[in-house]
């Protein structure tokens, strides 16, 4: 096991690179098993979700060559297996199986996903989809088992624009017969990396990006290539680091309209950033200005970006407010921010925050994926020296974070324990 151990208080200056989205990455691996033959994905993020992955598309008998961040899946010797519970609750995106093995071979058999505990997180969306569709669930403790003896399109309204539904649903219509429509479907950007890869392996499907999409159902599909999106929020991440600390901070490889709620709040906090083309350049500013974010589904403030952006917070002047909305549970880091002396107190879903306030260094742990990207800021600004530990949390999403940061001038290494 091993522990992040940050010194704080030294500027971020030169240039950090942006990878794939993970968000995307975690559903074009399962996507490329609804194909026949060898699909090529560029630019997949070197984090522990896509190893995760990995380990299932090989129990499911696929071969994945890899050279760097390009990785080939070929599914010639594909098998459908029961996917068990050692593997699946390593990962939420586990769940993109469900859909993909119902569309494909019309029956699945999958533990419950895992991930990180940021709240109930329940799949009832995505069963719902299935269901419409045709499909048989069947529950007995954590395994699920998924049938139908044939899969026919229909109209699908969602109960809430959940991003993981949304494309779930997306898989198990490729195959279905006839015509299925997503109604309320979720916006987000990765939607749109997905259709794309699924359209260039022969499907047809349109309006991804919107709140309606479409999918006429096809009889076969066929290898292709697509390229990961940049990662919004591994970009956001490092723009709040640069607002904290940069000193000419460049960030590069970003789509700054997949960012442009948390460059709304840039601009009402005052915060000293420039854009140039597909990079951004950001200062630290001393005086930032108190502002409320909620989170929302997009193009609103990402909920993947609320427990980051609640260490900027801490040092705006005045009173802020941090809502969440998305999930019952992104709070667990705000027990230590208060350990490191922010002030914080926490009413439901908002966390009414106070500053400017000064960190201090100590010893903390991650609770969750994001909650631990957020104690890498606070560390970055604190005084002293601050140890994280259960950092696997943070490790499953953002690559090569520590040398990203120790390269812009950051004191962050990791230690074993």
């Amino acid at each position: 096991m091993e522990k992040i151990v940050i010194e704080g208080g030294f500027p971020l200056s030169g240039t950090i690179s942006i990878g794939g989205a993970k968000n995307s990455a975690v559903a074009l691996i399962p996507a490329a098993l609804l194909a026949d033959g060898v699909s090529t994905i560029k630019n997949v993020p070197n984090i522990t979700d896509r190893d995760a992955l990995f380990d299932i598309v090989k129990l499911l008998n696929c071969d994945i060559k890899q050279d760097g961040n390009v990785i080939n899946i070929d599914t010639t010797n594909l098998k459908n297996v029961l996917i068990n519970q050692e593997l699946s609750v390593k990962l939420r995106a586990s769940y993109y199986f469900m859909g993909v093995l119902l569309s494909k071979y019309k029956h699945v058999e999958i533990y419950f996903p895992g991930g990180c505990n940021i709240g109930t997180r329940p799949i009832d969306i995505h069963l719902k989809g299935f269901k419409a569709l045709g499909a048989k669930v069947t529950k007995r403790k954590h395994k699920y088992t998924i049938d139908a003896s044939n899969l026919v399109g229909t109209e699908i309204k969602l109960d809430f624009a959940s991003v993981g539904a949304t494309i779930n649903i997306m898989f198990a219509a490729v195959y279905a017969t006839g015509r299925t429509i997503i109604k309320n479907a979720a916006k987000e950007v990765e939607i749109i990396n997905i259709m794309d890869f699924l359209n260039k392996m022969g499907a047809k499907i349109e309006g991804a990006g919107t709140d309606t999409i479409i999918i006429d159902g096809v009889t076969k599909l066929h290898g292709t290539e697509i390229e990961v999106i940049p990662d919004r929020i591994e970009a956001g991440t490092y723009m709040l680091a640069g607002a904290l600390l940069g000193n000419n901070l460049k960030v590069t490889g970003i789509i700054p309209e997949h960012n442009k709620a948390l460059l709304n709040k840039f601009d009402e906090m005052g915060v000293n950033y420039k854009l140039e083309g597909n990079s951004i350049i950001l200062n630290k500013c001393e005086n930032l200005v108190a502002t409320d974010v909620t989170t929302e589904v997009y193009p609103g403030f990402p909920t993947d970006l609320g427990q980051p952006m609640s260490v900027l917070l801490t040092q705006a002047n005045g009173t802020s407010s941090m809502t969440e909305t998305i999930w019952e549970n992104r709070k667990g880091h705000y027990p230590y921010l208060q350990k490191m002396g922010a002030n914080i107190n926490l009413e439901n879903q908002t966390a009414i925050i106070k500053g400017k306030t000064i960190l201090k260094g100590t010893e903390i742990n991650a609770t969750d994926l994001r909650g631990g990207a957020a104690l890498i800021l606070a560390a970055l600004i604190a005084t002293g020296k601050t140890t994280i530990y259960e950092i696997d949390y943070i490790l499953r999403g953002y690559e090569n974070i520590i040398n990203k940061l120790s390269d812009v001038g950051a004191k962050i290494h990791l230690e074993q324990i």
